[in-house]
């Protein structure tokens, strides 16, 4: 969040937009009184958290503002456990369990970090970023990818023995597990 929120900019620029006055007589004169605005909001906004919250009736107001805001999340710690449909296979439900300690961890890939099946799917994206970004402009790689995607055979057998390419038994990169080897190779 911003060091500086625009709300402490308006109030610095402009004067509120509810004044509250009253007219009180100090020693027989009339006298214009402003009284604060000030408004306090009651909500449970802890979910399903597994730290003990005391009765209603004991707790106090917390001043929550941009600058304390992950520091007052973090000390809530709010929880949401729940049972999701499996969107990605469509079949059954997913076990969700977040804790929630600053706003960042509402952003969609820390979320994404956080539930298994999602996260293997982030790692994947990730990984073929960083494949794509290796790969551009090496037209040699290029084509062993693309041998490699159009051989079914070959990717279970790099799939089986991943550690046999990079072991760097092979000089040739059209000589790999499951390949027929070229004549004179």
């Amino acid at each position: 969040m911003s060091q500086e929120s625009s709300q402490k900019f308006l109030g610095r620029t402009r004067a509120p937009r509810v004044q509250i006055e009253y007219d009180v007589e100090v020693s027989g004169a009339q006298k214009k009184v402003n009284l604060p605005f000030v408004m306090g909001v009651m909500a449970e906004l802890s979910g399903q958290s597994t730290l003990p919250q005391p009765p209603v009736a004991e707790r106090q107001f917390l001043e929550i503002d941009s600058e304390n805001f992950d520091e007052r999340l973090k000390a809530m710690k709010p929880r949401v456990a729940a049972m999701i449909p499996n969107t990605l296979t469509g079949e059954g439900r997913i076990g969700i369990d977040l804790t929630f300690e600053s706003m960042d961890d509402f952003s969609p890939a820390a979320l994404a970090r956080r539930v298994e099946p999602l996260r293997r799917l982030l790692e994947a994206r990730g990984h073929l970023a960083n494949l794509l970004t290796y790969m551009d402009g090496k037209v040699d790689a290029e084509a062993l990818v693309a041998q490699v995607l159009a051989d079914p055979a070959l990717m279970r057998t790099l799939s089986a023995n991943p550690s046999a390419g990079a072991s760097g038994e092979t000089d040739t990169p059209g000589a790999c597990a499951g390949t027929d080897a070229q004549p004179g190779a």
